[in-house]
């Protein structure tokens, strides 16, 4: 990234699909009765997409994204995640998982925070210092390795839990709203710093967030859905270029596929809650 441009990764999205839903529901049981979280939700994603999924809270966003993850279950529909079934995915390790608040522990280091996944997953100890290496310069924290969480700012921190993420080179990057709670000249910055990281990757990513402006700026796709039961309301193909400035956000393109999205929010309200 130089002089404020986050440039697009030249990647070739696959004609097979990394992610593909086939009429996917969920609906939790509870004592009040059952709660309709997801609908005949259809979905195709290709390899090296960024994906932003926007609807209001309680659509089923972030449910989607942990049926991905095996953390919940359809109870209809067909998910495949790299030609797997979810649980099979998550034993291949075929994702990385970045959540709402970064969850670093304070008593460990940064670069160990990091390695904690490849601890756990047995990596060699040599292996482990390396990747964590790799991963600390590929989001520019290669100086604060040795630096413990509380010494580094909210969007630092994240930015660390981006790398935990990519130190065990999963293809496919889940994103729960991760700069939903900084402010906004903060996550401007990791709007365009997470495009730089793509562009170096080429991962499939998955991300949510309640942010229009976000979700045009970042995505090549945005899915937007209804409020619950969570339906896709819309499935927006981005024509924006592949170099985008922070101020693209000003042009007619991107005010039109703004303009999108929120009727495609509109339209959602027209379904039976």
């Amino acid at each position: 990234m130089a002089g404020g441009i986050a440039v697009m990764p030249d990647v070739r999205v696959a004609t097979d699909a990394v992610i593909d839903a086939r009429g996917v529901s969920l609906t939790f049981a509870t004592a009040d009765g059952p709660v309709h979280a997801l609908k005949d939700v259809d979905l195709s994603i290709g390899r090296g997409e960024f994906v932003s999924f926007i609807g209001p809270s309680g659509c089923g966003k972030t449910t989607f994204l942990r049926c991905v993850a095996a953390l919940e279950t359809p109870t209809a529909g067909v998910l495949r995640v790299n030609g797997m079934d979810p649980d099979a995915a998550r034993r291949a390790r075929a994702y990385g998982y970045v959540f709402q608040a970064a969850g670093l522990y304070p008593w460990r280091t940064i670069a160990r925070n990091i390695a904690l996944p490849l601890e756990i997953m047995g990596f060699p100890k040599a292996e482990q210092d390396a990747r964590v290496a790799r991963v600390l310069k590929l989001v520019e924290l290669e100086a604060f390795g040795g630096k413990f969480p509380w010494q580094l700012s909210g969007g630092m921190q994240q930015r660390a839990s981006i790398a935990r993420a990519l130190a065990f080179d999963a293809d496919i990057l889940l994103m729960d709203e991760p700069f939903g709670a900084l402010d906004e000249i903060v996550r401007d910055r990791l709007n365009e710093e997470v495009l730089a990281l793509w562009g170096r990757t080429g991962k499939t990513i998955l991300f949510v967030t309640h942010s229009i402006p976000e979700a045009v700026y970042l995505s090549t796709k945005i899915v937007v859905m209804s409020p619950r039961p969570g339906r896709i309301t819309d499935v927006i193909d981005s024509p924006l270029p592949r170099e985008r400035p922070l101020d693209i956000r000003d042009s007619r393109e991107f005010l039109e596929i703004a303009h999108r999205v929120r009727e495609g929010l509109r339209a959602g309200h027209a379904y039976e809650v």
